[in-house]
């Protein structure tokens, strides 16, 4: 028996029923008791819990997918009484009313290693099903036939190719390298599915199947038709949520002081262009009356009020729905605002895309039933009272989290300020922000809610226009990663700004915000100096070590980071109005030598090239200001222009400002160059410097204005940096040559076998060298020995001279050296340092290496980063350049240019260059090893830590003297394999 899914991802939304689903012969028979290499089988319910996951279809609603289990036989009967006709005959190849008992016990027992099946489930009922079985009973088989089948109802969706990406990478997991699958000939579309996902096919034909066979193992081609499936499905996710066609407001109150009643009369002023649903009744357990007040971040609910529900509710006692006694001396106001309103979302006549909540926390979960039954894609739940309100609420934002996404849906928040979109044709405000500002070119993601309004009444004040703004309060779901899809291909958002408090999944984020980064500039600031973990804010030395780590990894993906909110809207201002430099040459301008002078000294030292500073004096008129403007702009040699106009007398200031805007517009510029200036200490767009648009508010073109010469230049000099990095070649990540990951798997998989959750496994020296081996990173030779015997015979063996050295980590590294005995020229003085080592340091263990080229000390390592993953960084090998700190960071994996680049990173760098009349190192091998190292972690994520200490840096090369590596558990696989949401 088999299950498949015929939809290809291009026509997803044409295909009819008979084109939805095929199928495959397997073989019949009893589960198999033992493993594909001979192993005793896994219990009926004992599988990784790591398979399990929340994916998102191409319609950008959330399907669960786990594990078949025998529990789920009732939910298999069910599906396959819900198929058509024609789907059951694609599934096998024949038709099949109804399963038999056999047939459902076999399909829901598997051993989760030779036999794997998973299921798609939505609001507790299954929607789709795949399965994997080895081929070949003899030895250790490499091939499995897989299959899979989707409900009509949700054919279409995407969830064939999910199912298989899944389905490969647990394959991959227990050992298959290769799928096959037999498709009826009548269903050419299958094997479109298997082919648009990337795979290399290779086909036969017997008469009315075709036969199809591909490896399995991750290609470039692979990955990138998963980001670019993940990039869409989460841009359409961020769609329902930002451009809805009707909204309900859960919760809709009478009381303008109430949550509810402010949240829909925003939406009634915003002038949203579809309907708007007040829902206010006994069966939700709401009542807008009886909620609180606005708390900082959210509603905070009526602690005295008495609540009746149903569903899935958070409440600590038992629920129910009032009776029609109680509604009648209960009753609900029959319209909110002048706007019916509903007693459930059930109730609504009409389809409803996005459900703002605003209910006590303790029943937020209450109204997801009725959600789901309504369709609803989208909640935004302003409520409070979850994961920050201590570890009770933050169980209870689990539970709502995984409630909703049972039923399908993204969540914004809980404790959200809410979503908004300028866009005319949604004009939608669906936030507590009294204000907010215009239609603009910029999109704005936050997690504060109280910050939240505080930073939109600042765009306002600063005429910096919106596109799109997001606060994600406790940001459960839907994240910044989510919004940098959509914002990715959004035509009306041209400036992403973020205002993040932690970065969710770093290796994500770093991958989409490198690809978003090349179209459009990124602006972040994290919030708090050092802020990247609560355990380490206290500790000032880490924190200053992740403020630098923080900006090497966000300069990496070309993200601007800016340390306060101000520097936000001061980069938003000239990325918004103003054309990227050419290049660092800037003119001052200004009628201050002193002003000048500190627009000068912060320009140079943001890295900019100065090449003249004018000062018109004190009592410059509007033609003078007109013709160095003028002249600046058709002078070749400058990219830039600064103009500090803060006059120490009373001037007209309308007249200078048309003087300024006509030599900006002059018709003999030479080509567009950014203008910024301190416009009587103005802050954003002042009127006589702005070029509106048609709703009045500033687009390109408009000139800045900053309150001091210093804040002026600094945006000059991230507009400078941000051009600069998208000069930069784009340098793909590649593989390396003569690399075996399937061998440092399985050697992977064999020492984490038994390893706890929250253990690690750290490997000896040799073990180490051998996968660094299996990446082409060769070890200078070595031999662990334990007798002056065995050195001597080690000694000969490799060859003289030889090095003795220690393997304690007390002994390694020291300035003194000595932990090693240098250039021994034969046995006598290797037994010798054998002696003198042993007795020092009291190891029991001591290597015996070959003495490599002379060279200069550097270290490579990997380490965990709670903020950003998986790091990789460079410095000169040392005490003293560890206890300076001397050390470059990148995030993983690694371009070409990205290792070029770390080499180059720290201070001490310049020693590797030439420095003093020393020969310089060869950069291409340091290169190399970077590439390498970085694939090996790539491909491995249980390898959660790697040193190699020292590597020799010569003329000739870089010898690897020492290396280690820590195994362990992954943290997350949100972002190492199968689609899944975070």
């Amino acid at each position: 028996m088999t299950e498949q899914d015929q939809v290809t991802e291009q026509d997803q939304r044409t295909k009819t029923a008979d084109q939805d689903s095929t199928s495959t012969s397997t073989p019949q028979g009893p589960p198999t008791a033992t493993t594909p290499d001979g192993h005793p089988s896994r219990e009926p319910w004992d599988y990784p819990r790591h398979w399990i996951a929340d994916v998102l279809a191409s319609d950008g609603g959330v399907v669960h997918l786990r594990p078949i289990v025998p529990d789920d036989a009732d939910r298999v009967v069910a599906f396959h009484g819900r198929l058509s006709e024609r789907t059951r005959y694609m599934r096998y190849f024949g038709p099949t009313p109804t399963l038999p008992p056999r047939e459902v016990a076999r399909m829901t027992t598997v051993d989760y290693q030779k036999r794997v099946a998973i299921v798609a489930v939505l609001g507790g009922e299954i929607i789709a099903i795949g399965l994997y079985e080895g081929l070949g009973f003899d030895g250790k088989p490499e091939s499995a036939e897989v299959a899979f089948v989707v409900a009509d109802d949700h054919q279409g969706r995407g969830l064939g190719p999910i199912l298989l990406e899944h389905l490969a990478g647990i394959a991959a997991e227990n050992g298959f390298t290769r799928f096959e699958a037999e498709v009826l000939s009548e269903n050419p579309n299958m094997v479109a599915v298997f082919r648009d996902a990337g795979y290399q096919l290779s086909r036969s034909f017997d008469g009315s199947t075709v036969h199809v066979e591909f490896l399995i193992d991750p290609t470039e081609a692979l990955l990138s038709v998963r980001n670019a499936r993940e990039r869409a499905s989460e841009a359409r996710s961020v769609a329902n949520l930002l451009r809805p066609t009707s909204v309900a407001v859960i919760g809709a109150s009478t009381d303008p002081k109430k949550v509810g009643n402010a949240l829909l009369a925003n939406i009634i002023a915003g002038g949203f262009t579809g309907p708007v649903y007040p829902v206010n009744g006994p069966a939700h357990e709401v009542d807008g009356d009886e909620l609180g007040d606005e708390g900082d971040d959210g509603a905070q609910p009526d602690h005295d009020a008495h609540h009746h529900g149903h569903g899935h509710g958070h409440g600590p006692g038992p629920q129910r729905r009032t009776t029609p006694a109680e509604r009648r001396s209960h009753p609900r106001p029959p319209s909110v605002r002048g706007i019916r309103a509903y007693r459930t979302v059930r109730d609504i006549p009409d389809p409803v895309d996005l459900a703002v909540v605003a209910v006590p926390a303790e029943i937020v979960g209450a109204v997801l039933d009725d959600c789901l039954v309504k369709g609803v894609r989208t909640l935004v739940v302003v409520s409070s009272g979850f994961g920050e309100s201590g570890e009770a609420g933050l169980e209870s934002e689990h539970r709502l989290l995984e409630q909703v996404r049972e039923h399908g849906m993204r969540l914004v928040g809980p404790n959200a300020l809410g979503v908004a979109n300028n866009d005319p044709t949604i004009a939608l405000n669906a936030t507590l922000a009294p204000r907010i500002p215009a239609e603009g070119r910029v999109g704005f993601f936050c997690q504060s809610g109280a910050l939240g309004i505080a930073i939109l009444d600042t765009a306002a004040r600063r005429q910096i226009g919106l596109s799109t703004f997001v606060s994600a309060g406790n940001r459960a779901d839907v994240s910044g990663n989510d919004l940098l899809q959509y914002w990715d291909t959004d035509t009306t958002t041209d400036v992403v700004l973020l205002y993040l408090e932690s970065f969710g999944n770093p290796r994500k984020f770093s991958r989409i915000a490198r690809r978003v980064s090349r179209s459009k500039p990124i602006v972040a600031v994290k919030s708090g100096k050092g802020a990247m973990t609560a355990a380490r804010r206290a500790r000032t030395s880490a924190a200053s070590l992740d403020d630098q780590i923080a900006q090497m990894v966000l300069a990496q993906a070309g993200v601007i980071q800016v340390d306060t909110i101000s520097e936000l809207f001061d980069c938003a201002t000239i990325f918004a109005h103003q054309p990227l430099p050419r290049g660092p040459r800037t003119r001052i301008i200004g009628n201050s030598s002193v002003l000048g002078s500190l627009a000068a000294d912060t320009a140079r030292g943001g890295g900019l090239e100065v090449t003249e500073t004018i000062d018109l004096g004190a009592g410059a008129t509007e033609d003078e200001f007109e013709a160095a403007v003028t002249e600046a702009m058709a002078d070749p040699g400058v990219d830039a222009v600064l103009v500090v106009f803060v006059p120490p007398v009373a001037v007209d200031a309308d007249w200078h400002a048309r003087a300024l805007m006509a030599a900006a517009n002059s018709p003999t510029a030479d080509g567009p160059k950014p203008i910024v200036t301190t416009f009587l200490a103005v802050e954003g767009i002042p009127p006589g410097l702005m070029k509106p648009g048609p709703n009045g508010m500033p687009v390109r073109g408009s000139i800045p204005s900053y309150g001091s010469p210093e804040r002026a230049a600094i945006a000059l000099t991230r507009a400078w940096q941000y051009a600069r990095w998208c000069e930069r070649p784009e340098s793909e990540v590649h593989r390396p040559d003569g690399t075996d990951p399937e061998a440092a798997r399985m050697f992977v998989r064999e020492a984490m076998a038994g390893v706890g959750d929250g253990d690690g496994v750290h490997l000896g020296h040799v073990e180490s060298a051998t996968i660094l081996g299996w990446y082409g990173i060769p070890v200078v030779p070595f031999r662990e020995v334990t007798t002056m015997h065995e050195a001597s015979a080690a000694a000969r063996e490799l060859g003289f001279p030889v090095a003795v050295k220690a393997t304690s980590e007390t002994w390694r590294g020291r300035l003194d050296r000595e932990g090693a005995r240098l250039d021994l020229p034969d046995a006598t003085a290797v037994i010798t340092a054998f002696t003198e080592l042993g007795e020092l340091t009291g190891d029991a263990v001591l290597h015996v290496q070959k003495m490599a080229p002379k060279g200069i000390g550097t270290v490579i390592s990997v380490r965990d980063d709670p903020s950003f993953g998986s790091l990789i960084s460079f410095g000169l090998s040392g005490r003293t350049f560890d206890l300076l700190g001397d050390r470059g960071y990148r995030a993983i994996p690694l371009s070409p240019l990205d290792a070029a680049e770390l080499i180059d990173e720290p201070k001490s760098a310049p020693l590797l260059g030439g420095y003093a009349g020393e020969p310089p190192v060869d950069r291409d091998a340091l290169t190399d090893l970077l590439l390498r190292i970085s694939t090996l972690v790539e491909d491995i994520p249980e390898v959660r830590e790697v040193v190699c200490d020292p590597i020799l840096a010569s003329p000739d090369g870089a010898g690897v003297l020492n290396a280690q590596i820590r195994l362990g558990p992954v943290p997350t696989r949100a972002d190492t394999g199968p689609r899944r949401l975070g």
